[in-house]
């Protein structure tokens, strides 16, 4: 059958005939160099195939050294951010502790300054309506705390104690809608009252068209409520409205930051006022 093919197909049988002829010639022909020209083109064509073979295992090679090389960076990489990432981490509890205890030194040289009967507390939680404004700290009436005590922080005036348990204390927010301070313009000496004015602003209310109040003004304690001490801050005067009314309409920007307290002082020692009322 294989025979019947090849008669079949004859231009196979003569391009075999002429690879074959030439062989045995390239076999007899020498080069210039006296070796047979079919030795040669042999082993040029075997010294073309290894190098590709060569090539090949090369460009694998260095692909594979490339590819180890860069896993080892990732690696190195996914550690060293590893390591970053702690590092930030403790900073910010560096920080943390940083902020905390330059807080509790400005807590005692408050203590210390004010000459007041006062122990600190520390916030432990808020109340959840955004109308009433109240806090709880840490301190109850086992450590000498009831109502009506005032509640001061370094930068000023916080609010008073409403209710207090064994352990613990609700504190009334000068923002409060329901809360009230006796309050004076440092400079001028008018008095009026302060109220809650709205989100975390205070107003300054039966303060006299006439009186002399202007913005940037320092609020502080009257003490008149006989609650709150006399002469710590309540904030800022912001907008007067003088308008044609018996009163001012003033606006006050309240030296504490209600939305970043955590510790806060409680005055042990009541005002003089308050004092004088108190059963013997």
């Amino acid at each position: 059958m294989a025979l019947a093919d090849i008669k079949h197909r004859p231009g196979i049988v003569l391009g075999a005939a002429v690879v074959l002829h030439v062989a045995l010639i390239s076999a007899q022909v020498n080069t210039a160099s006296g070796l047979p020209m079919l030795r040669v083109a042999t082993f040029g064509a075997f010294a073309e195939l290894q190098r590709l073979v060569t090539g090949t295992v090369s460009g694998s090679q260095s692909l594979w050294e490339t590819y180890v090389e860069l896993r080892g960076v990732r690696e190195e990489n996914s550690q060293l951010r590893r390591e970053l990432q702690a590092l930030q981490i403790r900073l910010q509890e560096e920080r943390a502790l940083g902020q905390r205890a330059g807080d509790l030194r400005q807590l005692l040289e408050l203590h210390d300054r004010g000459g007041l009967d006062t122990t600190a507390a520390e916030i432990i939680g808020a109340g959840a309506s955004p109308e009433f404004r109240t806090v709880t700290i840490d301190k109850g009436s086992s450590d000498g705390i009831r109502a009506d005590m005032a509640v001061i922080s370094p930068a000023g005036l916080v609010g008073r104690v409403i209710l207090s348990s064994g352990r613990a204390s609700k504190v009334q927010l000068l923002i409060d809608r329901n809360a009230a301070a006796g309050a004076v313009i440092e400079r001028s000496r008018v008095q009026g009252i302060v109220l809650a004015g709205g989100a975390d602003d205070l107003r300054m209310d039966y303060v006299p068209g006439t009186a002399d109040v202007q913005p940037g003004d320092l609020v502080v304690t009257s003490g008149i409520d006989g609650i709150f001490p006399k002469g710590f801050v309540i904030g800022t005067v912001e907008t007067v409205d003088r308008g044609s009314g018996t009163y001012h309409e003033i606006g006050v920007r309240p030296a504490v930051d209600f939305s970043r307290l955590e510790e806060v002082l409680v005055v042990l020692t009541p005002p003089p006022a308050a004092e004088a009322q108190l059963p013997r």
